[in-house]
């Protein structure tokens, strides 16, 4: 479900947690330094981090700052500090979340199941091909190349989103008059040619030999590329 690190010096501590989260089906690593936990970070890919700021080694704070300047992973503080100001340096300085000690396992094993149905959302709106230089958003209905976004038009988007998110799959013309303009077509099959065109323009880097969506001779257009 996802790669999680523990950084808590209070063994007992990390160790039901621990136990909570791979009960719910993470992958959950432990430190119980800061230093210790700064290297299974440069090791693992994590989804998210939770931190105790009052470590033996290095203060949680700074563990976050050096995180924060080469990741953009998720972070939960465990701290014992309950002022507010403790809290806004802490959301501050790059945690995503700030949670008072002590905490109970089961709202924080609530707490870190919401952010990955946030996260698993997210990565769900998103198809991303040839490492990163398509992406298409469907719920922002957004498609960039190289980072920079195209402009589609409404049916246009709709093509290409049907097309990427069943890779290989050959539509037929019919078969996409119906996923895209069910019963509001009143055009002919070859509009959707036109539109074909279109979006090549925008998004392949040669349209005459596409790399994305190729023409299936006879048959239709199918999406081909390298997530």
């Amino acid at each position: 479900m996802g790669n999680i690190l523990i950084i808590e010096d209070e063994r007992k501590v990390l160790d039901v947690i621990k136990a909570y989260l791979e009960k719910e089906g993470y992958n959950v690593w432990g430190a119980t330094t800061g230093i210790e936990g700064l290297e299974l970070f440069k090791k693992i890919d994590f989804d998210l981090i939770l931190l105790d700021l009052m470590l033996p080694d290095i203060d949680g704070e700074e563990i976050c700052k050096k995180i924060r300047l080469i990741s953009k992973v998720h972070i939960f503080m465990l701290t014992a500090k309950a002022e507010l100001g403790d809290k806004i340096e802490g959301l501050n300085i790059g945690a995503d979340e700030y949670l008072v000690k002590p905490l109970s396992p089961r709202e924080l094993t609530a707490r870190v199941n919401a952010l990955f149905r946030r996260i698993n959302k997210d990565k769900s709106s998103l198809l991303s091909f040839d490492g990163g230089n398509l992406k298409i958003y469907k719920d922002e209905r957004v498609v960039k190349v190289k980072e920079v976004e195209v402009n589609l038009t409404p049916n246009e988007f709709d093509i290409l989103y049907t097309l990427a998110s069943n890779k290989g799959k050959v539509f037929t013309r019919e078969m996409l008059i119906d996923s895209v303009f069910h019963s509001d077509f009143d055009g002919f099959d070859r509009t959707v040619d036109v539109h074909i065109k279109n979006i090549r323009k925008k998004i392949e880097k040669d349209s005459r030999n596409p790399k994305y969506i190729i023409t299936v001779t006879r048959v239709g257009y199918k999406f081909s590329g390298d997530n």
